[in-house]
């Protein structure tokens, strides 16, 4: 039976309908799931993080394809439909909860010690919820060491704002915490004929592969540059630092700092690639 029959049969058997409050949009096309698996390279070594599994369908794909699956799903109502449906697999986890709330790494010790397992790899592979993308993407990246890669499907217009050029009106502060903590490619452009429901956007499949290859010399203060850079995009950078009191600097202060690092003073933040932003503070 295919996913699209599946998805059917499941919706009518526990009378579920998309719950829009959480973003639910299910993904029925077989061959797009086969694709975000096979870009997501997924081992019998590695274990899986999806988030929002929702029905399942990517979730029978992962449990096998991995070693072990971790399940968070935030929605109650789910929680029976995949109990349920994967009743015969024991290679996975399932927990209702935000994925904003779970502290990744210790849930990843949890399952190492209680099954007596180790991983090569943890990736988080998952259809992401578009109305909290972006919050979600920046914990996977700031906060979870233990991962190593991420492949979500997203709105389309996210994923190219997280692999925008400078310059471009694209280009922004979730290009350049992606940029920073990672290697970023769209890998897939995904109609919305392949969901039930169809969203009103086209969305695309991108993979993160985690990497430190940028030192800096204060990263919290990184961040808050980038965050207060942006603040007010349409104004010159050092006006829009200068309103967000970045680091309780003085306007001069800000000029002279910019003078140093040999950048514009009528620059703006999008004209400037994450090298440069890590020269500011370097040089602060």
């Amino acid at each position: 039976m295919n996913t699209l029959l599946k998805t059917k049969n499941i919706m009518s058997k526990y009378n579920i309908r998309a719950n829009k409050k959480y973003g639910q949009n299910f993904l029925i096309d077989d061959s797009i799931l086969e694709k975000i698996v096979s870009e997501s390279d997924i081992s019998k070594k590695d274990l899986v993080i999806e988030i929002g599994p929702g029905l399942g369908n990517l979730t029978e794909y992962l449990l096998n394809a991995s070693k072990y699956v971790i399940l968070v799903e935030i929605d109650t109502k789910m929680i029976e439909v995949l109990t349920d449906r994967f009743k015969d697999y024991s290679n996975y986890m399932l927990i209702n909860e935000d994925i904003l709330k779970v502290n990744i790494d210790e849930l990843v010790k949890k399952v190492e010690k209680e099954n007596n397992m180790s991983f090569d790899n943890i990736k988080v592979v998952a259809n992401l919820p578009y109305y909290i993308t972006t919050p979600i993407i920046f914990k996977l990246l700031e906060d979870e060491n233990s991962i190593s890669s991420i492949t979500v499907m997203v709105q389309k217009e996210v994923a190219q704002r997280m692999v925008a050029s400078p310059k471009s009106k694209d280009f922004g502060i979730l290009t350049l915490m992606v940029k920073y903590f990672s290697d970023a490619d769209i890998k897939i452009t995904v109609p919305n004929s392949s969901f039930i429901p169809e969203p009103g956007v086209t969305s695309a499949v991108i993979r993160l592969d985690k990497q430190s290859k940028y030192n800096v010399k204060n990263e919290k203060l990184l961040f808050e540059l980038i965050h207060k850079s942006f603040a007010q995009r349409r104004k010159k950078m050092t006006n829009s630092l200068v309103a967000t009191k970045f680091n309780n600097m003085e306007k001069t202060e800000i000029e002279e700092l910019f003078k140093k690092c040999n950048i514009d003073l009528n620059t703006r933040a999008e004209e400037l690639d994450i090298n440069e932003y890590i020269k500011i503070i370097d040089n602060i």
